[in-house]
């Protein structure tokens, strides 16, 4: 069994079914849930915000990997740390002072992270590196579940994964868009840590084996 990461993305759950979706998270081989917040503004769509992540927190049994697609994400920093959430990721696009930020977010006892656009380039983290805990590269345009694969992603995992071993940085890399079982093979074999995967599980006819499928792979 891979050490790889599967973290089903609560955006594409049924919200009208949210408890039933979270144990099925609770109960399968997932390691992580995968909280997608957008502001409408950052993205062209708005998720879900605390009331919602408070409900969930309180049913889920594993850790809470939030991703945050807002603008000026260091005003809810505390609110998320105070929900539960083990990770938090940042927009490098919405960070003036990314480092600042980073270390308000591990000041909360929460993992750091970054996410990057698809446009965004690898190179821009050489002098964070070292202060985050996990990159997610955006392997989707953000804002909507459902979108295809952009297959540059597989180059930006390799150059990502060359600058970790240059600069000697524990730093998961976590692919956030499209991923199905026709590229998560792929994904890991050039250094994926972690797979958030959305529509490709809810969407399935059994989701708990679906994310079992993902599990297995080496």
């Amino acid at each position: 069994m891979s050490q790889t990461l599967i973290a089903p993305s609560i955006l594409a759950a049924d919200f009208g079914n949210l408890q039933r979706d979270v144990e099925m998270i609770n109960n399968s081989e997932a390691d992580w849930f995968h909280l997608d917040v957008m502001d409408g503004v950052f993205v062209p769509n708005i998720s879900f915000g605390m009331p919602v992540i408070k409900s969930i927190s309180l049913h889920a049994k594993k850790p809470l990997d939030v991703h945050l697609m807002i603008v000026e994400p260091d005003r809810y920093i505390k609110a998320f740390a105070k929900l539960g959430a083990n990770v938090l990721t940042v927009h490098y696009e919405a960070c003036t002072h990314l480092h600042r930020t980073l270390q308000a977010i591990k000041a909360e006892g929460m993992q750091a992270g970054v996410a990057l656009n698809p446009h965004t380039n690898i190179s821009f983290l050489e002098d964070t590196i070292n202060d985050i805990d996990l990159v997610c590269i955006m392997s989707v345009n953000p804002g909507f579940g459902g979108q295809s694969f952009i297959e540059n992603t597989y180059y930006k995992v390799k150059q990502l994964k060359k600058l970790l071993l240059e600069k000697g940085a524990s730093t998961k890399i976590e692919i956030d868009g499209g991923v199905t079982n026709k590229n998560a093979q792929q994904l890991i074999d050039v250094g994926a840590d972690v797979l958030v995967a959305g529509s490709y599980v809810f969407g399935s006819e059994n989701p708990s084996e679906t994310i079992k499928v993902l599990k297995e792979l080496v």
